[in-house]
Formats: structure tokens, C-alpha cells, sequence
């Protein structure tokens, strides 16, 4: 790498960290780094830069599914969903090794088929599981760390935020994103609860079986409180696999689904509308601005040509594919102890996917494996979002809710390690789905 463009990297870097450390806000970290990388490196009109690119960043029509789907889970966090689908579940799971830990999975499984975030995953789930489960006698450890781990579900099982986020950036189909993602997604849940399955044959003075007797009566009555949730996921994803509505429509559709849903379950008041508008402004507002705080950088950073460097430095290194993506995965878990993981993606993805694509990688399959970086970096300290959120409604520190969730990062890291080794997992159902 050239002498000039390592120096400008280092002191880019430096100032987007030093910012970051000061707990400036991510957004504002981003615009004023790129703006002392135009001023100090580069030689552009900036203030023309920053207004077009930024612009340019978010006016896409494939990112009106983004508030959407936000506003979906929003109103969804303000119903009884997570109630229902605990009594839904609990007949069903009860007597299975691991007691009821396995409705922390489940639960937050099909709640991420409708909400398509991690943080609004753990939350809902979290607020009426982990008090069910201390009053049963279960581990604390097991069922934070269970909670922490089965809430980033949210990011992989479609709908997800993130992946239309990285549709947009890489130009990859929302809808095939979606399709790629379930098989994954399904393999997470399940290794989350073959670990729980272990423990409960190991350990079963930590998670005891339920103590209810439930009957078939119970179960089926279950389904019945299940039902709701189940026709809202097949009336959003459904709406995108059939070929009937694009990913921005099914969005609607599912804004609606969860307005009848709070009606359903008698919990839309004008307070709570308001509560779940307002969240979504400032979600949306949030994410709008890192997006084009991000594409800002990456562009100063183009004029810097620091994108360029780092790619011919790379190649010049003469990595195998395969050791190419275990050197990103180690940098993007770094890069998730600062970043949440919208700016992970969408600083990085400039330099890293021409990387990707002339490693011969497809861009598609990439977008699972970084979603499953970006879901390493909700559980992992100090900026795990997940953390926070678990750790707000369960009482216990930072480092305890950590420490629970390491088998769970385990876990998922090496399901990034088996679809690098077989990429047919992610690959083969948008094929056959979708075609090409």
C-alpha cells in the first residue's frame, strides 16, 4: 500500500474512532469524518458531495420497505404477541430437554419472520419469557444467554432490515436475500436448541422440565393462539415467495396484518399508535442517517483511494478464497466491539465486496455470511444492542448477559464456518424458488 493513502487511512480511521470512543453519535461520526478526509486528503467540491451523495443514498424505492417493516415491529412490540405465543408454545416444548428454554427459540424464531429486527426480537420475547422462566426455577445464565442469542434470529430469518440494507448496497435481489436466508436461519434455531437439548440432559438442575401437565387439549388450544402470528408470516413473506407483492408491499401488508393484530388482542389505544409512530420515525430516522452519513465516507474515501489500495493490497497477498473470508470474518467480529451492525455493512462494503466478487464468492451467498457477522456483533461487548436490550429488562449486568451468550456466539459462528464449506445451503433455495 502506498505511503500516502496508509497515512490517510490511519488518520481516517483515528478520527472515526476517536469520535466513536467520545459517544458522538454514529451518524454525526461518519459525516465529520468524511468531511476532514475531503478537507486533509482529497480535493472535491465537499459541500456539493455531501449534499448529492447523501441524496443519492437514500432516495431508493426499495428502502421505503425499511420504515415499513420497522413500523411493523413496533406496533407488533405493543401487543400480546409475546404472550400468546408463550402459552401457544409452552404445551408443546415443555417436556422436551431444556425445559421451556426452547421457547426463547421458537418464540423468537417466528417473531422474527414478522418483525425483522434483532433488538425488537429480544425485547418482545424477553419481557414475558424471562419472568416465566426465573418463576419455573431456570438458570439465569441459560435463559439470558438463550434470549440473547435466539433475538438475533431477528437480522437472518426474513424479513430482515439488514438484508435490505445490503440488497440496496450490493444490488442484490431483497427477495431472493429473503429466500437465502431461511434455511440458515432454520439451522441457527436449531443448533440453539440442540445446545439447550444437551444441557438439559447434562444439567437438567438448570433447566428443568416444565411441571405442568399439559394435556391434548392444551396443545391444540395453543395452536389456536399461535394461529394469528403464522397467517401474518404467511401474509408477508408468502405475498414475496408467490410472486404476488414485492418486498415494499409486503411490508404494507404486514403494517396492516399488525394493526389488526393489536386490535385483535385489544391492545391499540391512541397512546400506543402514537408510541409505535413515533419509534418508527426515530428508528427510520437512525438508520436513514448512518446510511448516508456512511455513503459520504465511503465516497471521500473513493477519492482518497483508499478502496482501491486496500483491494490491490490484499490480492497482492495472494490469499485463497477461503482464507480470505476467515481474515474478514476475524476483522468484521472486531469491527463488531464499536460498530453496531448497520455501519458495519455499510462502511465496509465497498472495499470488502469487489474483494468477495473476484474471489469468485457470489454476492448473495456474502450477504447471509455477513448477516450472520452483523448477529456475532448484537451479543458481543461493549456495543452488543442485544446486551443492552436483555440487560434492561432482566436487572443483570453487561458482563453477566456477555458471558451467557458465548455458546450462542459458538454456535453461530460455526454455522458461518459450515455455508463457507457448503454454500449450497444458502444458495440452493432462492435457485430452485427463484431461478438463476
Amino acid at each position: 500500500m502506498h505511503a500516502d493513502v496508509l497515512t490517510a487511512s490511519v488518520a481516517i480511521l483515528g478520527v472515526l474512532f476517536l469520535l466513536l470512543g467520545l459517544s458522538v453519535w454514529v451518524a454525526i461520526s461518519l459525516f465529520l469524518t468524511a468531511l476532514f478526509a475531503l478537507h486533509f486528503f482529497a480535493n472535491p467540491p465537499a459541500i456539493k458531495v455531501l449534499s448529492n451523495i447523501a441524496w443519492n443514498a437514500t432516495d431508493s424505492w426499495a428502502l421505503v420497505a425499511l420504515p415499513l417493516f420497522i413500523y411493523m415491529g413496533e406496533i407488533l412490540l405493543r401487543t400480546r404477541i409475546s404472550e400468546k405465543m408463550f402459552d401457544g408454545l409452552a404445551p408443546w416444548l415443555g417436556r422436551l430437554p431444556g425445559g421451556l428454554l426452547h421457547v426463547n427459540v421458537v418464540a423468537s424464531t417466528l417473531f422474527a419472520a414478522i418483525s425483522g429486527s434483532s433488538a425488537a426480537t429480544a425485547a418482545t420475547i424477553g419481557k414475558i419469557n424471562i419472568p416465566e422462566l426465573r418463576k419455573r426455577g431456570y438458570d439465569d445464565r441459560l435463559v439470558l444467554g438463550s434470549l440473547a442469542g435466539a433475538g438475533t434470529l431477528g437480522f437472518l430469518i426474513p424479513p430482515s432490515l439488514v438484508m435490505i440494507i445490503y440488497g440496496v448496497l450490493a444490488d442484490v435481489s431483497i427477495g431472493r436475500l429473503f429466500i437465502a436466508g431461511i434455511v440458515p436461519g432454520l439451522l441457527l434455531a436449531s443448533g440453539f436448541m440442540g445446545y439447550l437439548v444437551l444441557i438439559g440432559l447434562l444439567r437438567p438442575d438448570l433447566a428443568p422440565p416444565a411441571k405442568e401437565q399439559y394435556t391434548w387439549k392444551d396443545r391444540f388450544k395453543g395452536l389456536v393462539d399461535l394461529l394469528p402470528v403464522t397467517l401474518l408470516i404467511l401474509a408477508v413473506l408468502g405475498s414475496i415467495y408467490r410472486g404476488l407483492a414485492t418486498p415494499t408491499e409486503s411490508a404494507a401488508i404486514g403494517v396492516v396484518g399488525a394493526l389488526l393484530l393489536a386490535l385483535l388482542y385489544r391492545t391499540l389505544s391512541w397512546k400506543s399508535f402514537l408510541e409505535a409512530t413515533l419509534g418508527a420515525v426515530r428508528t427510520t430516522s437512525m438508520i436513514g442517517l448512518i446510511v448516508a452519513g456512511a455513503s459520504v465516507l465511503t465516497t471521500a474515501m473513493g477519492y482518497v483511494g483508499i478502496p482501491r489500495a486496500v483491494a490491490e493490497w490484499i490480492a497482492g497477498m495472494g490469499l485463497s478464497p477461503y482464507m480470505l473470508i476467515f481474515v474478514l470474518a476475524v476483522f468484521y467480529i472486531i469491527l463488531g466491539f464499536f460498530l453496531d451492525g448497520i455501519s458495519m455493512i455499510v462502511v465496509t462494503l465497498p472495499i470488502v465486496l469487489p474483494l468477495i466478487k473476484a474471489a469468485g464468492f457470489s454476492p448473495l451467498w456474502f450477504g447471509i455470511f455477513l448477516v450472520l457477522m452483523v448477529e456475532a456483533a448484537q451479543i458481543t461487548p461493549p456495543v452488543g444492542f442485544n446486551l443492552f436490550v436483555i440487560q434492561g429488562i432482566s436487572g443483570r449486568g453487561i458482563g453477566f448477559v456477555a458471558r451467557a451468550a458465548i455458546p450462542f456466539f459458538l454456535i453461530l459462528m460455526g454455522l458461518a464456518a459450515l455455508i463457507t464449506a457448503f454454500p449450497e445451503i444458502v444458495l440452493f433455495l432462492p435457485q430452485r424458488m427463484m431461478g438463476g
